[in-house]
């Protein structure tokens, strides 16, 4: 009997994150490396989307207000110096936050390239802001979730 997938809008932020980082392995083998990049890109920001609920969750907010924040919000970006940054301080060394902004300036710029101007991205430039936006995504949960690093496996390079 063939077992049916959950439907990614019933999935969790972190099943989410888990389905984007898989595809990212696909999309290498068949050499779609702008492809990957913004999946990886995707990837970064739902990590963003969970950190962000994580120290929300304690707080009175109806889950549809924090919804509207992520949205407002706009981007991995917006989330990192909106919401990450004022509600996070006490969870990040200052250095760990500069070090994560820089990972989300060279990370956003790479995606808009490709998905507003149209750019190809290299295998060579796909394969480091894929690994930017895992040193961002481990960074980022490392205090809410003690095994992600071994959950964010290094993309393996495609079979010749």
């Amino acid at each position: 009997m063939k077992k049916t997938k959950k439907k990614y809008a019933d999935r969790s932020d972190l099943e989410k994150l888990k389905s984007q980082w898989t595809k990212i392995q696909g999309l290498h083998s068949r050499e779609e490396w702008s492809a990957g990049v913004v999946r990886a890109a995707t990837a970064a920001e739902i990590a963003a989307n969970i950190i962000i609920r994580h120290r929300l969750n304690d707080s009175n907010l109806e889950p549809d207000f924090i919804d509207h924040l992520l949205r407002w919000s706009n981007g991995i970006q917006g989330k990192m110096q909106k919401l990450i940054q004022p509600l996070c301080k006490d969870l990040y060394e200052k250095a760990d936050f500069s070090k994560m902004q820089k990972l989300v300036n060279e990370i956003n710029k790479e995606r808009n390239d490709i998905v507003h101007s149209g750019y190809f991205c290299s295998e060579k430039k796909s394969r480091e802001i894929i690994e930017k936006s895992r040193q961002f995504i481990i960074m980022a949960l490392k205090s809410s979730h003690a095994n992600i690093e071994g959950t964010m496996k290094q993309v393996e390079p495609p079979t010749m």
